[in-house]
């Protein structure tokens, strides 16, 4: 019988919250007219995390932040090794034209998903600046793309996987290395 590999805490849902916290305020502190930003969120867990920093964005400042989502799919060039999913919708609420994009996503890897989505955004027109917030940056980039906004960086194996997950979908707040 195999054995089955343990669940590592990397952020508990007390650190999680912590974390959330602090990236806001740095946005806060960065992106200078909150008016100009629109969070855009990748699926899957860059849509849930987009949401979370929104209202976290809002409680702290009393703004409604615009968000929108993206799908990379179609402009990933390593589609035969990903495999397919389900895909998501894109919903771009505004002309992104003068906008500050802020593109969220759970876990930054190879960046080839980051990549792919800054294509697909552009396919939309040409923001005033495009920055980018993950929970967990675990190394092992195949391109030279760096988060401006990073909730914690974890060195992992190409074996291993990291998850975000949320109440709101999973009943539990936390990161987790399986």
């Amino acid at each position: 019988m195999p054995i089955k590999n343990k669940r590592i805490v990397i952020l508990s849902e007390v650190e999680l919250k912590k974390t959330i916290a602090r990236l806001t305020s740095e946005i806060i502190e960065k992106v200078k007219n909150l008016d100009n930003l629109l969070l855009v969120g990748i699926p899957t867990r860059g849509i849930d995390l987009a949401e979370v920093l929104e209202k976290e964005l809002c409680f702290k400042t009393g703004l409604k932040i615009k968000k929108g989502t993206i799908d990379p799919t179609f402009y990933r060039d390593d589609q035969h090794r990903v495999g397919t999913r389900l895909i998501k919708a894109t919903d771009i609420p505004t002309p992104i034209e003068k906008q500050e994009i802020l593109l969220i996503d759970d876990v930054i890897y190879t960046g080839r998903t980051i990549r792919a989505a800054m294509d697909a955004l552009y396919s939309w027109g040409r923001p005033q600046r495009v920055m980018l917030l993950v929970m967990v940056d675990r190394g092992h980039r195949e391109l030279p793309i760096q988060p401006d906004f990073c909730g914690k960086k974890v060195s992992t194996s190409k074996h291993e996987s990291i998850s975000l997950r949320l109440k709101k979908i999973d009943n539990e707040d936390g990161v987790f290395l399986e």
